[in-house]
């Protein structure tokens, strides 16, 4: 789903938008969108790969500030001071002249996550953001997410972080081979769900 709503994939069926923008189909001139319009729909979601996907011949402010440069064409002396910022906020400021190699999964995913706010994007999409990490790294990763919720950013996160889920989350979507079985607010989702798919699922999270 979510490389549908990034357009790395495209669907076979049915309509995706962001803030009411139909991806892949520009509905005034109702053909579908040009390459340039795809890019400046896609700019607005930024996305946080499991794996992490930063580039090992850039440092790290280097691969926060790569595509406000590249794609919306910010001045890179702006650029490199707002990439700093996104670097503080996520814990990093002093890793910022370091290359990725030197750093830990924990570390790569939180400049993961401050490369794709500094495209400033409407909504942030999360895949396993915790999956690849050593369990002792999973809390920093969380935490910025946490702190990102707080502040009001939408996410869209695919995880199996139950209590991250439960404690966050506005509405929670079980899959279930690429069918939603139900979408219910947390506390209906954990208290009393409707599905016996999602039943069983959550006693054997437990």
């Amino acid at each position: 789903m979510l490389r549908c709503i990034n357009w790395l994939e495209e669907p076979d069926s049915g309509a995706i938008r962001i803030a009411g923008e139909r991806i892949g189909f520009n509905e005034a001139r109702k053909r579908k969108m040009t390459n340039r319009e795809m890019a400046a729909i896609r700019a607005r979601a930024g996305m946080v790969f499991q794996s992490f996907n930063l580039w090992p011949h850039l440092n790290v402010v280097e691969n926060v500030m790569i595509s406000p440069v590249q794609v919306k064409g910010v001045p890179k002396a702006q650029a490199r001071e707002e990439a700093m910022g996104l670097l503080d906020k996520v814990g990093l400021l002093e890793k910022a002249e370091v290359y990725p190699f030197t750093l830990s999964g924990g570390q790569k995913q939180r400049v993961a996550i401050a490369r794709a706010l500094a495209m400033s994007p409407e909504v942030i999409l999360f895949d396993e953001p915790t999956s690849a990490l050593d369990p002792e790294r999973v809390g920093e990763v969380l935490q910025v997410m946490r702190d990102l919720s707080a502040e009001g950013y939408t996410m869209i996160v695919v995880t199996h972080e139950m209590d991250f889920a439960r404690a966050v989350s506005d509405q929670v979507v079980f899959l279930d081979k690429g069918l939603i079985i139900e979408k219910a607010p947390p506390e209906k989702f954990f208290g009393n769900p409707d599905s016996e798919r999602v039943r069983k699922f959550l006693e054997r999270m437990d």
